[in-house]
């Protein structure tokens, strides 16, 4: 069984991170959604949070597991017996700052291999971050992110207000 996983650290989930985790689907027999901890950021939604947004969202699909990490990728993908990281890229921009990780990540360790997919055209300019910045203005987010999201969403900028 061929399993891949797909890090990030989705704070929170948009519809262009399950487009490519259901494209990468067809490709894996298994996919390990791990949400990160990455100390150099500051989650607007909590661990707890970003799990159940991404386990509500993938609900429909098989052979997905959601998870939560610390520490070093390579190590996690080891301990998931995986030797594959699925990358999300939107924009050559994306490729440049992946394209150096892939190689980092292959100077640490030559037996785990990342796999780019190129998200669909019309989430190109989607990511967290302007999702983030919509809700707290009270733009509409239809189509942009999964319906859990878009309550969660509302329910944290309405109540900062």
């Amino acid at each position: 069984m061929k399993t891949a996983v797909y890090p990030g650290s989705f704070d929170p989930v948009t519809n262009g991170h399950i487009d490519v985790i259901k494209r990468a689907l067809k490709i894996f027999d298994k996919v390990v959604v791990a949400i990160g901890d990455n100390p150099g950021k500051e989650p607007t939604f909590t661990t707890e949070e970003r799990l159940e947004m991404l386990k509500e969202s993938t609900k429909d699909s098989k052979n997905i597991e959601i998870d939560f990490f610390s520490g070093l990728l390579l190590d996690y993908v080891k301990s998931k017996n995986s030797k594959i990281i699925i990358r999300g890229l939107r924009a050559v921009s994306d490729f440049d700052f992946e394209f150096q990780r892939a190689l980092m990540n292959r100077v640490v360790d030559d037996q785990i291999e990342t796999i780019f997919i190129m998200t669909k055209e019309h989430y190109v300019y989607l990511n967290s971050s302007i999702v983030k910045e919509m809700a707290m203005f009270g733009s509409k987010l239809n189509g942009l992110v999964p319906g859990i999201v878009e309550k969660k969403l509302e329910e944290k900028f309405t109540n900062k207000t």
